[in-house]
């Protein structure tokens, strides 16, 4: 059993605090004949004031509703995402990430779905939301960062991101299955030892860490943010000065695959448009969540014990009341 105030404990303590301090004080002060009036007085108000605590017993329920299923995209948007070595055609890795997001939604069908992106931050691109075309919308509008900007990477960047993202789904909604897509060539380019997905495996049901790229790697275009990518723009040079070499990007699938085991969901490398419906094959949110996440908890007042004690101080007052109201009433000295 616990307490769950009606009224909040403040609201309650207000109520009823002072006419129980003024009932114990005029008890103690009262005549010998008045003080078990004032004692039955004191009793009511305490009952009133268990009644107000909201004693209550906790009462397990199953939530019959259909699972739900979020979905949360944590896409890679640093400047190597554009090295073309993705697919036969060697196209910018970008394009797979075009390819794959609208084809895991479609996938996933009637899911919530969020959008995580890094590049040299991590911002929350879409909050969840049940609108599919919002998040097709963001993969074939979005783009690379800005090549000037670039400030190198690790493949933690967006933990944090995705960690806020993931407590709260699960603090608002908790019988929800929580699916993790991390798209990205796993380079990693800024000094420092990546930190650890591992504490974020509790709150992840599954998913996949979709690699792109290739060990021979491919070169890169400059983007300087405008509206529509200049498809000829030239390549991000290794070093500095007119013999500089074109900068070559490769994959780095050690890092992806150490990302993928510590958030305990598969690596798949992806080396062309081909169909994503593996990845969810095996998905069953109904068994997923038939984990105990769908064990809802309400609350039963239990104040009948105390109602009922309250009828003896009540019909107690009711009866004294009664009594004082006959005697003065009744005539004096017999007369008519």
């Amino acid at each position: 059993m616990t307490l769950r105030p009606l009224l909040g404990a403040g609201w309650l303590l207000l109520l009823v605090l002072p006419p129980l301090v003024f009932a114990v004080w005029a008890a103690v002060r009262a005549p010998q004949g008045r003080r078990l009036r004032w004692w039955t007085r004191v009793a009511a108000v305490l009952g009133l004031a268990a009644v107000g605590a909201g004693p209550s017993v906790p009462v397990p329920e199953t939530n019959e509703q259909g699972v739900a299923v979020d979905v949360f995209f944590v896409v890679d948007r640093t400047g190597s995402m554009v090295a073309e070595d993705w697919s036969a055609d060697s196209l910018p890795r970008w394009d797979g990430v075009r390819h794959d997001v609208p084809a895991l939604v479609d996938a996933v069908p009637g899911a919530r779905y969020s959008i995580v992106s890094w590049d040299s931050t991590a911002t929350r691109q879409l909050p969840l939301t049940t609108d599919a075309r919002a998040v097709r919308s963001w993969a074939q509008t979005a783009n690379q960062e800005i090549t000037a900007f670039s400030s190198g990477s690790l493949v933690d960047r967006p933990l944090v991101a995705l960690q806020r993202a993931l407590v709260g789904a699960q603090e608002r909604s908790p019988s929800h299955v929580r699916l993790v897509f991390f798209l990205s060539d796993g380079e990693q380019t800024a000094p420092g030892t990546p930190a650890s997905y591992a504490e974020l495996a509790p709150l992840v049901d599954g998913g996949a860490v979709l690699g792109y790229g290739t060990a021979e790697g491919g070169p890169m275009r400059s983007y300087d943010g405008a509206l529509e990518p200049d498809p000829d723009a030239p390549y991000i040079l290794d070093g500095e000065g007119e013999g500089a070499p074109e900068a070559i990007s490769v994959i780095d699938e050690k890092a992806l695959r150490t990302v993928a085991e510590e958030l305990g969901i598969a690596y798949v490398h992806r080396t062309g448009p081909d169909e994503v419906t593996s990845l969810v094959a095996g998905l069953d949110p109904e068994e997923i969540a038939s984990d105990g996440r769908r064990r809802l908890t309400t609350w039963s007042l239990v104040a009948w014990p105390f109602a009922l004690f309250l009828v003896v101080p009540l019909g107690a007052e009711v009866w004294w009341t009664a009594h004082a109201w006959v005697t003065l009433r009744r005539p004096k000295g017999g007369a008519a």
